[in-house]
């Protein structure tokens, strides 16, 4: 397992997608900043606080780009050995498939949270650029958690992609996965529903952003079914299927 993981990290060392991924962490931070620094040019009384500014960043991420752009690398590390055509090497050494599926969830996490602290660094230095307002220890550390478990969310969900991905051997269809569930995302966002739907739950919960009509452990069960029905899948289909 950790002979594995370190292979991967080898591999992911040598790709590019790593340096593109990280471009894509920083369009959420960008792209608030630039929402807020025209909001302060229309409003110069109003002062924008590091609060508000890590809230909606975050809110951006996990309904947004973060479930397009994790569903991404998921893809990309579970589809590769078979573009590059060396799973059936992988194999013969022997290698267990479930160790193969966790090793490439253990990177994946790694990815997930390293994108995470991007996201966040960005945002508190635009935020210092910008002079923000508010800036404390508590809203440093809460913002932090909020970060944190929204990524942790996010990455528990990874694995319906995971199964969309073997099964189809394709990035395409992951890509139309994943692009559904932002849109079902935006369309969920001010809804009750959303409390119910996992990936927007993920909001719910990271945020607090508790929903009167569904208690809370309403979202930590449509996320962790959906996590543990995704992995499942996975593993009982990985096992099964032939490799050409």
């Amino acid at each position: 397992m950790v002979n594995l993981l370190y292979t991967e990290l080898l591999k992911l060392k040598r790709a590019k997608m790593f340096l593109v991924s990280v471009i894509g962490a920083t369009a959420a931070p960008i792209m608030m900043f630039i929402g807020f620094i025209n909001s302060k040019s229309l409003h110069p009384d109003e002062p924008i606080t590091f609060d508000v500014s890590f809230y909606n960043t975050n809110l951006y991420v996990m309904l947004l780009i973060g479930t397009l752009l994790y569903g991404v690398i998921t893809a990309y590390l579970y589809n590769r050995e078979y573009t590059e055509d060396t799973l059936k090497n992988l194999l013969t050494i022997p290698v267990s498939r479930t160790s193969l599926i966790l090793s490439k969830m253990a990177l994946l996490f790694i990815w997930i949270m390293a994108l995470t602290m991007v996201a966040w660094g960005l945002t508190f230095v635009l935020g210092l650029l910008g002079r923000f307002e508010g800036l404390s220890v508590s809203v440093i550390l809460q913002s932090l958690k909020q970060f944190a478990v929204g990524a942790s969310l996010l990455f528990l969900l990874s694995t319906p992609t995971m199964f969309v991905t073997f099964l189809f051997k394709n990035y395409v269809p992951s890509i139309i996965f994943t692009a559904t569930i932002t849109m079902a995302n935006v369309a969920l966002v001010d809804k009750s529903y959303s409390a119910l739907f996992p990936w927007s739950a993920v909001n719910v919960i990271a945020n607090n952003a508790v929903v009167p009509e569904y208690p809370l452990y309403y979202s930590y069960i449509s996320i962790f079914a959906a996590s543990l029905i995704g992995l499942a899948a996975t593993i009982v289909y990985f096992k099964k299927s032939d490799i050409h």
